[in-house]
C-alpha cells in the first residue's frame, strides 16, 4: 500500500454494493454506496485524540462519509476517525 493516513485518518476499503437483492438483479445506477468497508491503513493519532481503530476492523460508517481516491485500480475512501460510527465484531 502506498498511502498512509496522517494523524486521526483512517483508508477504508469499501465492502462491494449487493448485486441482487431477492431475486432481482440491481443495475450498477440503482445500487445503493455501502456503508461498511475494512480498514487498510491508519494514522498516528493526535494528542488529543488517540487512534482506537487498526488495521483490518470491520466497520460502518456515515452514507457520505470521506473523501473517495483510486489507488492500484481499487477505491478506497480515506476519512477522519469519529466519521466511522461503529466496529463491527463477527
Amino acid at each position: 500500500m502506498k498511502i498512509k493516513p496522517l494523524a486521526d485518518r483512517v483508508l477504508v476499503l469499501p465492502a462491494p454494493a449487493e448485486e441482487k437483492v431477492g431475486g432481482i438483479i440491481i443495475p450498477d445506477t440503482a445500487k445503493e454506496k455501502p456503508q461498511r468497508g475494512k480498514v487498510v491503513a491508519v494514522g498516528g493519532g493526535t494528542k488529543d485524540d488517540p487512534m482506537v481503530l487498526k488495521e483490518n476492523d470491520n466497520v460502518l460508517y456515515g452514507k457520505y462519509s470521506g473523501t473517495e481516491l483510486e489507488c492500484e485500480g481499487e477505491k478506497f475512501l480515506m476519512m477522519r476517525q469519529s466519521d466511522v460510527l461503529a466496529v463491527v465484531e463477527d
